[in-house]
């Protein structure tokens, strides 16, 4: 970290900012949805009207778009990324609970081996626009998620050695939060664990193109600017992976019945309305785990009769590759009713489930008896 704030034009040290004079850009169409636009609930008067070039706190100049997401919009300034975010009236609590979760990460034990492979936040600070303050998040800068770099490899699957490699650092970081925050993700996914940037080459690349080639952007009537984001160029040394986005994080310090986890990866007690702790992450792991090495989902959540996610279809896929749920978790889950009626319905249940999930393709019933089978037909 120290090296990040060394550059950095701390108040009183004179720096000079970067002029983005070049006006030879690439004008796009007013009716063209460019980036954030095309989110079904975007509002321009949401966002920040932020532009290349800009002075924010008298110490971080913007010199590009790195991305864009629903909540933030992500800037570069050399070696620290500054995250927008849509105007407080927006986001209500919840930037607040990102805030807090990182103050926790913060103040833990940071000799712990799992800090490391944790994001930090490095600043935080509010912006006034047009239509109210804007908090804006300072971390040190990241270059692409698990997910993009699995997408590199063409058979969408990753080595063993850097599966391993990245799960050591997940793990360490998940026992960092756990034992010394007392901390709940509960959103763990490829595209949340990024890797680091060793490279500063890639950032003095950054800046030149956006001078010499200025990104291209859409001019609104109002005078705001919508730029394309620019990507970082590939560095040639790369960063360690760290755990990213804490806005879904929870403090463990009681029992806890929420709805949480992305829908193909929310463990069996969530699903059930049962009380759960932070074993869910471990959970969530283990199907994230075979998306990497597999390329694709263990479980999907999609019954026969309906291509969107269903809990009931979701614990059929779970009973089916680990057997019937024990009866204290059931007793335990507020919807356990919902789909365990009793134990002749489960092992009804079950039982058509082996009918399909057969190794030998010549044991499988056919889809005629399964039409008839016992479950379906005094469950109907």
């Amino acid at each position: 970290m120290a090296s990040i704030l060394r550059r950095l034009p701390w108040p009183g040290r004179a720096w000079k900012p970067i002029a983005f004079s070049n006006s030879n850009f690439a004008r796009i169409p007013l009716e063209e949805k460019i980036e954030e636009e095309l989110f079904p609930d975007y509002l321009a008067s949401r966002y920040y009207p932020v532009r290349i070039g800009e002075i924010l706190r008298d110490r971080y100049q913007i010199v590009g778009k790195l991305g864009f997401g629903a909540t933030s919009t992500v800037c570069g300034r050399r070696h620290v990324a500054l995250k927008l975010f849509v105007n407080s009236e927006s986001m209500g609590k919840q930037l607040e609970h990102e805030l807090s979760m990182y103050r926790r990460i913060s103040t833990s034990a940071a000799k712990h081996p799992g800090r490391e492979a944790v994001r930090n936040l490095l600043d935080s600070f509010n912006v006034s626009g047009p239509d109210g303050f804007h908090r804006c998040l300072v971390h040190p800068p990241l270059w692409e998620s698990t997910q993009t770099f699995l997408h590199r490899n063409p058979v969408r699957r990753l080595p063993s050695p850097v599966l391993a490699f990245i799960l050591r650092r997940l793990f360490l970081a998940l026992e960092f939060l756990h034992v010394e925050c007392q901390m709940i993700h509960t959103d763990i996914k490829v595209d949340n664990i990024m890797f680091g940037i060793n490279d500063d080459s890639v950032f003095t690349a950054f800046e030149e193109q956006e001078l010499h080639e200025p990104s291209p952007r859409k001019l609104v009537d109002d005078g705001r600017a919508i730029y394309l984001s620019r990507e970082l160029q590939m560095p040639k040394d790369w960063g360690a992976p760290v755990l990213c986005d804490f806005g879904s994080a929870i403090i463990d310090d009681r029992e806890h019945l929420e709805d949480v986890q992305p829908d193909i990866y929310r463990a069996p007690e969530v699903i059930l309305e049962a009380p759960w702790s932070n074993q869910i992450d471990i959970w969530n792991t283990g199907c994230m785990i075979w998306d990497l090495f597999e390329g694709g989902h263990l479980f999907t959540g999609q019954g026969m009769e309906h291509q969107t996610y269903r809990s009931r279809a979701h614990l059929a896929e779970i009973a089916a590759l680990l057997g019937p749920p024990p009866r204290a978790l059931l007793k335990s889950g507020k919807s356990s009713h919902k789909f365990f009626t009793d134990q002749a319905d489960r092992e009804r249940f079950l039982a058509m489930m082996r009918k399909m999930l057969q190794w030998d393709p010549v044991k499988r019933s056919s889809a005629k008896e399964l039409a008839e089978d016992e479950w379906i037909t005094t469950s109907i």
